[in-house]
């Protein structure tokens, strides 16, 4: 089979779809992975065929930070990215996918992927970082998850995707039309296959769920062989406990000079490994305990740690509790809230302190949660459960599965 794969957004976006097609190329399947250039690394480390979308993630993703937990205005910011590159999506994910069995789509780029296959006539599977489809078992990841009460659960995941496709379906709807002569679409589509790549351990499959969902398990590509660590970093690891790893990912347009305070003084001296990220934290004149360190492969540098203050995004929760160390979610926007409230439910991070409200005290606090005898046991079970599911082969499994029987 071809498989043209298509997503926007940040590296948590296309970094699972990267392992992905990966397990696609192995399988035997040929694939193509379009996303932001800007986060197409892990593809290329991968030898995945690849081609960027137009747009600059990294520079538009500011103005959404900016709104933090504001649902409906995150929305509507994240909806013009997309609609500023709709038509322009829509032509490059159409001229990659012609020839192929299947457009696997997500992320910001979903609606596009969704038209560009009922333009081709090829079956349409989504993907997932996150759970869309309606359930009563928790709330829409969209909104804060203590605020919803439970009879409220399953409307709120209709009343999000409602705003969600309000909000992109004019600049869908021309893009279309302009590419493709397609008529304008009145509703969501719903019947299409939807894989997620998140942890049944996190996550488990909602009983009310239909056919067509399925929660996979974690997509995370195998260790990179050539990958070694700079000497450095080794060194800093071998010269005493383990250390605390503070990383926001993507994250941008934040308070840098705040935040990073706040991580100093919270950090109270203990060994600790920063990644400056996507959010450009100054590291000069940093303390002596801490040592700086860039893109690192998750699955090799988490078990090497005490715990892992992050911003809550997927691939990040995951791999965290994949690696058996707590976590202390600092959560900027989106997704981030319900994951950070994922893995306090798990027993593994405490209750999450929003980036904008952060103090140093409050992450003292979750650190020493973090460090208690307890907190360590829970991690290390949930790891170990993680570490057994086979997200990817599920995941490949399936879409054999739907091209089979389209």
């Amino acid at each position: 089979m071809k498989i043209a794969v298509v997503t926007y957004g940040t590296e948590g976006d296309a970094r699972p779809l990267a392992a992905l097609c990966r397990s696609l190329d192995e399988a035997g399947h040929a694939s193509v992975l379009l996303a932001d250039a800007s986060t197409l690394g892990a593809a290329q480390r991968l030898g995945v065929r690849s081609q960027a979308l137009a747009g600059d993630m990294q520079g538009a993703l500011a103005n959404v930070i900016a709104l933090g937990d504001r649902p409906s205005a995150a929305m509507n910011a994240l909806a013009a990215i997309a609609n500023t590159h709709a038509a322009a999506w829509l032509r490059q994910t159409v001229d990659a996918a012609k020839g192929c069995n299947a457009i696997v789509c997500s992320g910001l780029a979903a609606f596009v992927g969704l038209s560009a296959a009922e333009a081709l006539r090829v079956p349409a599977i989504g993907a997932g970082m996150f759970p869309l489809t309606p359930t009563a078992e928790f709330a829409s990841p969209f909104l804060p998850p203590a605020r919803v009460p439970r009879f409220l659960r399953r409307a709120s995941h209709h009343f999000v995707n409602a705003m969600l496709w309000r909000a992109f379906r004019p600049a869908v709807n021309a893009a279309r039309a302009e590419v493709c002569g397609l008529p304008a679409r009145r509703a969501m589509w719903n019947t299409h296959p939807m894989l997620y790549g998140v942890s049944p351990s996190l996550v488990p499959q909602p009983a009310d769920w239909p056919d067509n969902a399925m929660v996979c398990g974690q997509w995370i590509p195998g260790a990179e062989e050539s990958w070694r660590a700079p000497p450095a970093l080794s060194e800093f690891l071998a010269a005493g406990e383990p250390p605390v790893y503070v990383g926001f990912g993507s994250m941008t347009g934040f308070d840098k000079d705040r935040l990073r305070a706040a991580v100093i003084e919270g950090v109270a001296g203990r060994r600790a490994l920063l990644n400056p990220g996507w959010g450009g934290f100054d590291t000069q004149g940093l303390p002596s305990n801490f040592h700086v360190v860039g893109d690192t492969p998750h699955d090799w540098l988490f078990p090497r740690t005490a715990l892992v203050v992050h911003h809550g995004g997927s691939g990040t929760s995951h791999s965290a509790a994949r690696a058996g160390v707590p976590s202390v979610v600092v959560p900027f926007a989106g997704d981030q809230f319900f994951w950070a409230h994922r893995l306090a439910e798990a027993g593994v991070a405490p209750t999450a302190v929003a980036a904008s409200r952060l103090r140093a005290d409050d992450l003292a606090r979750g650190i020493a949660f973090a460090g208690d005898a307890q907190v360590r046991a829970r991690a290390q079970a949930l790891g170990q459960r993680m570490r057994s599911e086979d997200g990817l082969g599920q995941a490949v499994r399936a879409i054999e599965r739907s091209v089979a029987t389209a």
